[in-house]
């Protein structure tokens, strides 16, 4: 009743109430202005509350706002703007980096016997400051680059407007130069045109002109991969800066603005004549007078350090990133000793380079037990394409990584001497066949190995299981993608690199898995630190079986071709359509692997596979390595342990292992049984003396040879038929 009373008329003090019958008469005694008071009163008060259940993101609520309430708000909207910005450019542009080199340091790599190999990234020095150079040097660069640097805010409308009047010049002061290239990207967008100008105001903001001044010149290219103006003073002139000559200054002072084309080493007449330009930059600036001018005189050059070693090579452009990890950051240049062994690098040049490739490529990655790769070959032409194939290139894998679903099988309870069914798969929808198109009712996983048969390891695979084969196969540091359960990785369809590959051999080698290939020598580890360091290994039995399996792939089965004096272990590898032909063994302290295959995955001409040029590779390599007293970044390796199984006399060099020729022949006697073992187009066979049969002969595998030299003859003969025909259209007239 309190709301509707105070619309009532109030009645005059002492006036006596009329009363009446519920209603009220219209007569002059109704005060009209209070009614209307009231009224307003009413829809002020309905207004406000209706305002106070608006949001700000409804137009209502903006409605009807005082100038000053408007002028408050923006207000406050700039200054939370500033404070943004400034949040901002202290985080993505922090005033320490303008104090860090925009370029990477040169690093000199060398190899483990101190053999400079590599030489990257700039030549740099340490920072200058301006209050140490003489006058004359800090006014060549403010006379040709910005004149008025110590009377702006960093941004210079004067000359902005005169680069837009007179096409010269780009208008960016030294702050805004500093900006570009320290915080932003060589872009040209107004975008970035802005973020350069809000990042000159915070530096001028933050530094004094002096540290802007310094920083500048600290970090300014001037050609020949040289930053900043001590380095570039000491190749150019062999002067610090704080000695430099006027006419030495002047000539830096004009490399700035167009580094490659003034640089003196190459272009000295060019230089020479832009050198003229700031000295007479210098003269309007009121630096110096005409006659000093014209006294000055080109300066000569003084060259002393030149850069004779490759700034890349396959090992180096590998090794380059984990070398900027060991660098801190900061100006100086740096040195660091690499594992690579120069002379075994030599040996695996020269084992592939002589090999014969045809138009293939070939890839060789050599480390030692540990992980220290002592030689790397990504390719055969590092200048014609540095496309590293041993570190970079995923390829399928062949039957190498057969040897991991054998252990997947060994740590789950088999035994090499278990039997395994080896006749052909005829049911399901993957039916994988043997290379040798040979079959028996069962064969034993040492045999199954031996002669890599694919029906006996896929179905040990499908007995042990997708999941224990991937798992082991990560165990020991293959991370390549597996789809579990497909059948086809057991026989290498999952593609991988070498290096990858070779470092899961290292893993059996030293029966210490994962191992990590590196290229800088690692502290050894304490016994405390390897037990909690997460490496795993395999119990003395089964590591003992793997060795045993895997020489006698080499000895007995696929591998013959890589067979060296002393005990060796590998395992052969082709991928389908001999697209990719693989091995990859060790033998003392060297876990070698080897790669043959096409860029563009197409088949290798003549039917190369990994038993055959790959396996003389890596037997080359190794017969030169085994004889060389390598450099170890590490302790001596101690003598060869028992390699886990009887010795064969294959292992021993004496009168029951005879190499033959260029090795790629070997006579072996053994129980009044003299065997001949060669090859035929890559294609191993044997030649057996004696015994009940008298001579027996491998004539599957000589029919081979001539069926596949064959189809090389009639391939030859299409090919010349085919171009003699393309040689009758091409002289045909049009």
């Amino acid at each position: 009743m309190g709301f509707l009373d105070s619309f009532r008329r109030r009645p005059d003090a002492g006036e006596e109430r009329p009363s009446h019958a519920g209603y009220y008469a219209t007569h002059d005694t109704l005060d009209y202005d209070s009614w209307d008071d009231r009224l307003d009163r009413l829809d002020s008060a309905l207004a406000a509350e209706e305002k106070k259940r608006t949001r700000w993101w409804q137009r209502e609520y903006w409605r009807g706002r005082r100038k000053r309430w408007w002028a408050g708000r923006l207000v406050l909207g700039a200054l939370a703007l500033v404070l943004v910005l400034f949040a901002w450019l202290a985080i993505t542009a922090p005033l320490s980096k303008s104090l860090e080199p925009i370029a990477a340091p040169q690093i000199t790599l060398l190899a483990a016997d101190g053999t400079p190999i590599a030489r990257n990234g700039a030549i740099t020095d340490e920072p200058v400051e301006v209050a140490q150079l003489p006058p004359h040097v800090i006014e060549a660069f403010l006379a040709t680059e910005d004149r008025r640097f110590y009377s702006h805010w960093g941004v210079d409308p004067r000359g902005i407007a005169r680069a837009a009047i007179t096409g010269t010049g780009g208008g960016s002061t030294i702050t805004q130069q500093l900006a570009k290239f320290t915080f932003l990207t060589p872009e040209r967008t107004l975008t970035r045109k802005a973020r350069e100008a809000l990042i000159a105001f915070w530096l001028e903001g933050w530094l004094t002109k002096d540290e802007i001044l310094s920083r500048y010149l600290s970090n300014a290219y001037f050609g020949d991969n040289v930053y900043g103006l001590r380095a570039a003073s000491l190749h150019y002139f062999y002067r610090k800066p704080e000695n430099l000559k006027p006419n030495q200054a002047a000539m830096l002072a004009g490399l700035l603005q167009a580094p490659s084309a003034y640089n003196p080493t190459k272009h000295y007449d060019r230089a020479e004549r832009r050198m003229r330009i700031v000295i007479q930059s210098m003269v309007d600036a009121g630096y110096i007078t005409e006659a000093e001018a014209r006294a000055m005189k080109p300066p000569a050059l003084d060259v002393r350090t030149r850069n004779d070693l490759p700034t890349g090579t396959y090992f180096a452009d590998w090794a380059l990133p984990e070398a900027r990890e060991f660098t801190e950051q900061g100006y100086a240049r740096q040195t660091l000793t690499t594992t690579l062994d120069s002379r075994l690098q030599a040996i695996a040049r020269q084992v592939t380079q002589r090999a014969p490739l045809g138009e293939a490529q070939v890839a060789l990655v050599a480390m030692r037990r540990n992980g220290e790769v002592v030689a790397m070959i990504g390719g055969k032409d590092y200048a014609k394409s540095p496309f590293n194939r041993a570190t970079q290139a995923k390829r399928q894998p062949g039957s190498t990584i057969k040897t991991f679903v054998y252990l997947a099988a060994l740590r789950n309870g088999w035994s090499p001497d278990d039997s395994v069914a080896n006749t052909e798969i005829t049911e399901g929808s993957y039916r994988p066949r043997n290379a040798n198109g040979r079959y028996s009712d069962s064969i034993t996983l040492r045999d199954a190995l031996a002669q890599s048969s694919n029906v006996a390891t896929l179905r040990l695979f499908n007995e042990v299981g997708s999941e224990r084969v991937i798992a082991t196969a990560r165990d020991f540091g293959i991370e390549a993608e597996f789809v579990e359960g497909d059948p086809s990785i057991a026989l290498g369809s999952t593609s991988m690199s070498l290096i990858e590959l070779t470092s899961a051999y290292a893993g059996i080698a030293a029966n210490s898995f994962p191992i990590e290939p590196h290229a800088f020598a690692r502290e050894e580890s304490s016994w405390w630190d390897r037990l909690w360091d997460g490496s795993k290994s395999l119990s003395g039995g089964t590591h003992g079986d793997i060795e045993d399996m895997l020489r006698g792939a080499i000895n007995n089965g696929t591998g013959r071709a890589a067979m060296l004096r002393g005990p060796n272990f590998g395992k052969t590898g082709t991928s389908q359509d001999n697209r990719d032909a693989l091995f990859v063994g060790y033998a003392g302290d060297l876990v070698v692997g080897v790669w043959i295959g096409n860029d563009d995955n197409s088949p290798l001409k003549g039917g190369i596979s990994g038993g055959g040029l790959p396996a003389r590779i890596w037997r080359d390599f190794m017969n030169r390595a085994m004889n060389v007293g390598a450099v170890s970044s590490q302790p001596a390796p101690r003598e060869q342990d028992d390699p886990g199984g009887p010795i064969e006399p294959l292992d021993v060099p004496d009168l029951e292992d005879i190499p033959i020729g260029d090795g790629n022949s070997r006579l072996r006697i053994r129980d009044g049984e003299a065997t001949f073992s060669t090859e035929i187009d890559g294609i191993p066979v044997d030649i057996t003396f004696g015994g009940e049969n008298g001579v027996a002969i491998d004539e599957e595998a000589i029919e081979e040879a001539r069926r596949r030299a064959d189809e090389r003859r009639y391939e030859a003969i299409r090919n010349r038929r085919d171009e003699r025909l393309r040689e009758l259209e091409e002289g045909a007239p049009n």
